[in-house]
C-alpha cells in the first residue's frame, strides 16, 4: 500500500506540475480574473473531482474564485496575464476570457398586457404557482408585501435551492413566495482587491448578502412576480393596485451585481450555475454589456450561460439593453435568449410649463414635494453661455448668483437626470426644466425629482431656450397633474429601447418583441429613497422606473404563466407563441409608432410586435427550435467544433455541407442580400411549425410583401390531424436590386401569417441589403 501511495505521489508531481505560480508582489499589480473554459471530458481519472484537478493542474486554492459545471464546465481564478497565457496553453483549455463588468439596463402593465382577472391566462395556469422565477439583479427586499406567502401553496418539491444567510438576511427572509437567495460577490471583490476599477463590497452602502441595497432587484423581482399589494403608489402617483405578471410564481433571487459597481461576468455565469442546478423554469436577466456592442457568442459569459439554461429546458428572458434611438443598439442577441425591448403604456405623469407668454408646455414628472402653486419665477439657461458643463448642469459648475431663485433650464445627458436637479437645489435654483437634445428626441420619463422639475422633449427645450434668449425678463412656473390613464397612443416604442438590426447575426432578428418599460410602479428598497441618490433620504414601499430592465422581467413572468399553463412547451416554443401573438398596433388601432421620432416603428424596433399575453396563451402553431438546431446554426455562421464545445459543453460535429443559417427554425425572416449583386436575388427559407391547438386544423397563408419583394410559399396549405403534428414549409423571397424600396432604417418589413380563421400565426419579414466583407 505504501509503495503504491508514494508512486501516486510521484505520478502526481512528475505529471500534474501546477503551471502557475503563487503570488508574488510583482503578480498582485497586474492580477485580474480570468474565466477559464475546461474540456470536463479530459479530466484524468485519478482526480476525484473537477476542482482537485483544477487546483493541482492549472491554479493554487486561493486563486480560484468559482468552478463552473452545469451550464458552463471550467473556473475563474485571479491570475497574473502572464499565468493565464500559460494556463491557456494546456491542451485541455478551450477558451479563456478576461472577466468583463456589466451594467444593469435600468401598475397598470399586467392589464395592458391583456391580463385581466379570472379570465384567459391568469386563471387558466392559477397564476403560475408551480413555477419557479429566478431573478439576476442586486438582491431583493424581502419585508415588502409584494413578497408575501400568503395563501400559497408548499414550495414546489423539486427545488434545490437555498436560502443564503448574511448582513441582515436570514433564514426567516425566505418564505413560500421568496423560496431561494443567493448572493455572488467573489468576482466583484477579485476585482477591487487587485486594482480593478471597483474596490470590493462595500460595506457601508451595500449588504453581503441577497439583501438588496441598490432597488433594482426588488424592482424587477416584483414586476414579474409580485403579488397583489393594495393601495400601492410611489408619493401618490400610480395609485392602485400593484401586482407582477404572475403574481403566484415562486422567486428566487441571485444578487450578482452590486451598488454602484456593475456586475461581473465570473459572478453572472456562477448564478446560471446554481440558478440551474437549482431548478429554476425562468431566468429574468436585465443586464448587458451596453455601448449596444455585443461579443461573439463564445467571448460572451451572458450567451455562454444563457445557452446552457435553455439547453436544459430553462427559459432565459434578456433585456435588448437603453442605447437607443440608434440603430444597432441592441446587446443580448444570442438567438436561444428572448431578447426585450420597451414601449411605453397607457399611464402617464404629466406636467406643464407656463411661460411667462402665456404658452403651455407638456412634459412629464414624478415631483411629490411643495408645489409652485402657480408663482411666476425667473428662468435662466446656464448654457447660453456656450459652458458645456454648465449647460448639462454638472457637479459644482453653476454660478449660485445666475441661478439663485430661479428656474433652471438644464440639458439631459452626461450625468443621472434627477443629480441635475440636486446641483441647481444647492446652487439656491427654485426649480427645473430638464430638456431632451437631438439625440433623445420627443423619449421622456418621470422622475421623482427633489426639487420641482419637468421633463420635455427636444421640440418643447428648443422653444423654452428660444424664449429665454429673445424675452428680456423670462419667467415661467411649472403645474404638476398627477396620474393620468387611457393615454392614445400607446404602447410607443421608447426611445431609449435597443434597437436592431442585429450586429452579430443580422440574418437573426432582434429584439425579438418589446414589453411595457416606461414609468413602471413596483416594489422598491428602504436602504435609499426613490432616486438611487445618497442624499435622497425619503423612504417608499414602490417607485416608478424605466428601461428595458422593467421590460424584461414582465416577459420573464409571462413566460411563467405559458409555462405553468404547457409544462411541456420548451423556451423556443414559449417564446414562439410570444411573438408570433405579438401585437403591431397602439390602442387607436394604428401602426404603432417611434416615441424618437414620432413616425412609424419597424421591426427593428419592436421585433414581431408588443407582447400581448391573452393571445399568446393559445398561439396555434409555435416554432420550436432544438439543441442541435442550435448547434447547426453555430455551424452555420462558421464557428469550428472547439469554439461550438465552448458554448455547448459538449463536443459537436458539423455537417459536412455548412447548414444555412437563416433556416434556424426562428418566428421571423431575414433576408439579406448583398448591394453588390445587380438585378434579382432569392433567399430560402425552411421552416417547421407544431399544432399546439385543436388536432384537426387546416391552415392557410397570408403574405403581406415588403415593397419591391415577392414572397413565395410553398405549400400556401397545412394540413395536421391527430397523428401529424408538425408541418414544414418553403419561404423563397426574390428582390431585385432596382426594385427594392427601404425605409430609413435601410430596410423594407412585411409579414408572413398562418391562419385557420381562428388562430393568426404572425412573423415579421425583414429585407435588407449588406455591403459584402
Amino acid at each position: 500500500m505504501a509503495t503504491f501511495l508514494s508512486f501516486l505521489l510521484m505520478f502526481l508531481f512528475s505529471n500534474f506540475v501546477p503551471k502557475t505560480l503563487s503570488f508574488s508582489g510583482h503578480h498582485r499589480q497586474t492580477a485580474k480574473t480570468f474565466i477559464f473554459r475546461v474540456d470536463s471530458h479530459s479530466k484524468p481519472s485519478i482526480f476525484p473531482t473537477h476542482y482537485h484537478w483544477y487546483t493541482t493542474e492549472f491554479a493554487d486554492p486561493p486563486q480560484i474564485l468559482h468552478t463552473y459545471d452545469t451550464v458552463f464546465h471550467g473556473f475563474s481564478a485571479v491570475l497574473s496575464p502572464d499565468q493565464a497565457a500559460s494556463v491557456s496553453r494546456h491542451p485541455s483549455v478551450l477558451a479563456v476570457f478576461e472577466d468583463q463588468r456589466r451594467q444593469l439596463h435600468t401598475t397598470r402593465s399586467p392589464q395592458f398586457l391583456g391580463l385581466r382577472n379570472q379570465r384567459g391566462l391568469w386563471s387558466e395556469s392559477d397564476y403560475g404557482s408551480d413555477v419557479i422565477v429566478g431573478v439576476f439583479d442586486t438582491g431583493i427586499w424581502p419585508e415588502r408585501r409584494s413578497f408575501s406567502d400568503l395563501n400559497l401553496g408548499p414550495i414546489p418539491s423539486r427545488w434545490k435551492g437555498a436560502c443564503e444567510v448574511g448582513v441582515r438576511f436570514s433564514a426567516k427572509n425566505c418564505n413560500r413566495k421568496i423560496i431561494g437567495a443567493r448572493f455572488f460577490a467573489k468576482g466583484h471583490e477579485a476585482a477591487g482587491n487587485f486594482g480593478g476599477p471597483v474596490s470590493g463590497v462595500n460595506d457601508t452602502v451595500e449588504f453581503r448578502s441577497p439583501r438588496d441595497a441598490d432597488g433594482h432587484g426588488t424592482h424587477t423581482a416584483s414586476t414579474a412576480a409580485g403579488r397583489y399589494a393594495f393601495e400601492a403608489s410611489m408619493a401618490g402617483y400610480a395609485s392602485g393596485i400593484a401586482k407582477g405578471v404572475a403574481p403566484k410564481a415562486r422567486l428566487a433571487a441571485y444578487k450578482v451585481c452590486w451598488k454602484n459597481s456593475g456586475c461581473f461576468d465570473s459572478d453572472i455565469l456562477a448564478a446560471f450555475d446554481a440558478a440551474v442546478n437549482d431548478g429554476v423554469d425562468v431566468i429574468s436577466i436585465s443586464i448587458g454589456g451596453g455601448d449596444g456592442i455585443s461579443s461573439p457568442y463564445y467571448l460572451d459569459p451572458i450567451a455562454i450561460g444563457a445557452y446552457g439554461a435553455v439547453s436544459k429546458g430553462v427559459f432565459v428572458s434578456s433585456s435588448a439593453g437603453n442605447d437607443g434611438p440608434n440603430g444597432l443598439s441592441v446587446t443580448n442577441v444570442a438567438p436561444w435568449m428572448t431578447s426585450v425591448g420597451a414601449g411605453t403604456i397607457d399611464r402617464n405623469f404629466p406636467a406643464v410649463i407656463v411661460l411667462g407668454d402665456g404658452r403651455r408646455l407638456s412634459g412629464v414628472s414624478l415631483y411629490a414635494g411643495a408645489p409652485l402653486k402657480g408663482k411666476m419665477y425667473p428662468v435662466v439657461y446656464p448654457g447660453k453661455s456656450a459652458m458645456i458643463p454648465a449647460s448639462l448642469c454638472m457637479e459644482n459648475s453653476l454660478d449660485p448668483n445666475l441661478v439663485r431663485g430661479k428656474i433652471v433650464i438644464c440639458d439631459r445627458g452626461s450625468s443621472p437626470r434627477v443629480s441635475k436637479g440636486v446641483v441647481v437645489k444647492n446652487a439656491g435654483g427654485v426649480g427645473m426644466i430638464l430638456a431632451n437634445g437631438v439625440s433623445h428626441g420627443e423619449g421622456l420619463v418621470g422622475d421623482a425629482h427633489l426639487i420641482p422639475a419637468c421633463a420635455v422633449g427636444s421640440d418643447e427645450g428648443n422653444a423654452v431656450k428660444a424664449y429665454v434668449s429673445s424675452d428680456k425678463s423670462p419667467t415661467a412656473t411649472i403645474d404638476f397633474h398627477g396620474t393620468v390613464i387611457g393615454i392614445k397612443p400607446a404602447p410607443i416604442v421608447a426611445s431609449f429601447s435597443g434597437r436592431g438590426p442585429n450586429t452579430l447575426n443580422p440574418e437573426i432578428l432582434k429584439p425579438d418583441l418589446i414589453a411595457p418599460g416606461v414609468n413602471i410602479l413596483a416594489a422598491w428598497t428602504d436602504a435609499i429613497g426613490p432616486t438611487g441618490l445618497d442624499s435622497d433620504t425619503r423612504k417608499t414601499e414602490f417607485n416608478i422606473l424605466s428601461g428595458t430592465s422593467m421590460a424584461c422581467p414582465h416577459v420573464g413572468g409571462a413566460a411563467a404563466l405559458l409555462k405553468s399553463a404547457h409544462p411541456d412547451w420548451s423556451p423556443a416554443a414559449i417564446r414562439s407563441a410570444m411573438m408570433t401573438t405579438a401585437s403591431t398596433v397602439d390602442n387607436r388601432n394604428q401602426p404603432m409608432t417611434d416615441e424618437a421620432t414620432g413616425k412609424p416603428s419597424t421591426p427593428y424596433d419592436f421585433g414581431a410586435g408588443h407582447l400581448n399575453l391573452d393571445r399568446a396563451m393559445d398561439p396555434g402553431l409555435v416554432y420550436d427550435i432544438t439543441n442541435n438546431d442550435y448547434v447547426n446554426f453555430l455551424c452555420s455562421i462558421g464557428y469550428g467544433p472547439k469554439v461550438i464545445q465552448v458554448i455547448t459543453r459538449t463536443p459537436v460535429r458539423c455537417p459536412a455541407r455548412r447548414p444555412a443559417s437563416e433556416n434556424l427554425n426562428y418566428p421571423s425572416f431575414s433576408a439579406l442580400f448583398s448591394t453588390s449583386t445587380k438585378g434579382k436575388e432569392s433567399k430560402m427559407f425552411i421552416r417547421t411549425v407544431t399544432n399546439v391547438g385543436a388536432p384537426n386544423s387546416v391552415y392557410r397563408v397570408i403574405v403581406e410583401a415588403p415593397k419591391g419583394v415577392t414572397v413565395a410559399v410553398k405549400p400556401k396549405k397545412l394540413v395536421f390531424s391527430e397523428a401529424v403534428k408538425k408541418r414544414s414549409f418553403v419561404v423563397t423571397v426574390s428582390a431585385d436590386s432596382r426594385n427594392l424600396v427601404v425605409g430609413d432604417s435601410g430596410a423594407a418589413f412585411g409579414s408572413l401569417s398562418w391562419t385557420d380563421e381562428k388562430h393568426v400565426v404572425r412573423s415579421p419579414i425583414v429585407v435588407t441589403q449588406i455591403v459584402p466583407l
